[in-house]
């Protein structure tokens, strides 16, 4: 149970000395306002459901069941209202989130499906998005969640709409038309199909020495070159690529351009060849800075959670769910990055949040993930 203390501070002095002029010698504190005026719901009960939901991927449903057990009747129904309104605390640091994310000068992007029954004009069955957005390697960790209705190329054009620099992404069309931005492309996709076209050969032939395996060898000499600079300068980095990624890289693009006039184009190879031609021009441009990676993994390592809570509650039921999950994956998984306890960083959130003047920038800069003034108890290896 959590109880909300009253403190009633009285003055000894003025008990004893006070005058007609100074009768005042009790005065009580304010009471803190509840994360949800009027509800039973404390801090540590909504961050435990959060935590057991979006960051253990236990349903609602599941919770419900695992409540009533205890003896305690909370429908999933109610759950849900406290996650939206929960949602609704955190959307102020999200958005202050989404400033910071877009004056950085690298980001990566990626998007997966989420069903959501209730979106209007929209079957059941349809598929909605859910887009994540994330700094790169060299700034501090800040991982946007942002649901959509659908996978259009308008959707990270009005979400990246005040950034300018790099953006990390896969191989999707929808990423085209961003305006002030170069896009940096995935050669784990380029590496994927290649593997593919090599696992479609029969198990009796020899696969070392096909055209599929030459491919792969390629993009192994690759990676084997981002293995040995990964703890190197930036300025080293992109030193060190231009010296030994980048002749690799014109041998690559020869090879392709031969491979492609002597390879069926609907077989596996074929494929594989087409897709790293199309995308050329995207996947060099990890030479233009030693900031940038070679692909796009840290943006789906950041997107798998999303993917495996989703193998658990299926679906949202309305618009406005998916978009409270969205705020509240991003908070979540913002902790997690930086080295928070998502459990203790929710409920910090939800007791300090509702207190505080929220449009004070220097005031909520404080609740960040990274923040320094967040207390040590909240933090892992401390």
């Amino acid at each position: 149970m959590n109880l909300l203390l009253t403190l009633i501070y009285a003055c000894k002095s003025c008990e004893v000395e006070g005058n007609e002029e100074n009768k005042t010698s009790v005065m009580v504190a304010p009471k803190p306002k509840r994360a949800i005026p009027g509800s039973m719901a404390s801090p540590s009960l909504l961050a435990y459901v959060i935590d057991q939901k979006y960051t253990l991927g236990l349903p609602l449903y599941r919770q419900e069941q695992q409540f009533s057990r205890l003896g305690i009747n909370l429908s999933r129904q109610t759950l849900a209202n406290w996650m939206i309104k929960s949602a609704d605390i955190f959307k102020v640091l999200y958005d202050r989130m989404h400033q910071l994310l877009v004056q950085k000068n690298v980001l990566m992007a990626d998007e997966t499906t989420v069903q959501v029954l209730h979106e209007p004009g929209k079957a059941p069955t349809t598929k909605s998005y859910m887009w994540v957005y994330r700094t790169g390697y060299y700034d501090e960790p800040i991982i946007l969640y942002d649901y959509q209705p659908s996978r259009s190329g308008k959707n990270p054009e009005t979400f990246l709409s005040d950034f300018k620099g790099y953006l990390h992404t896969d191989g999707y069309q929808g990423y085209n038309n961003l305006e002030g931005i170069t896009r940096i492309g995935c050669f784990a996709h380029a590496r994927r199909n290649f593997t593919d076209a090599l696992k479609s050969l029969p198990k009796n032939s020899k696969r070392f020495r096909t055209k599929a395996n030459q491919g792969l060898k390629f993009i192994s000499q690759l990676y084997k070159i981002e293995s040995k600079i990964k703890d190197l300068s930036i300025e080293n980095r992109l030193k060190y690529r231009l010296e030994e990624s980048k002749p690799i890289l014109d041998c690559f693009s020869a090879w392709l351009n031969e491979q492609s006039l002597l390879t069926l184009p609907k077989s596996k190879l074929g494929e594989a060849i087409q897709y790293a031609i199309n995308q050329w021009d995207y996947l060099i441009n990890y030479l233009l800075d030693g900031r940038l990676e070679i692909d796009n993994n840290r943006t789906e390592r950041t997107i798998r959670p999303f993917v495996t809570g989703r193998k658990g509650w299926l679906f949202s039921n309305t618009p406005k769910g998916a978009s409270s999950s969205s705020v509240i994956y991003s908070i979540v998984e913002t902790a997690k990055e930086n080295k928070l306890k998502p459990y203790d960083y929710m409920k910090y959130l939800l007791e300090q949040i509702p207190n505080i003047e929220i449009d004070q920038i220097d005031t909520l800069d404080k609740l960040l993930p990274w923040s320094k003034s967040l207390p040590n108890s909240i933090r892992f290896n401390k």
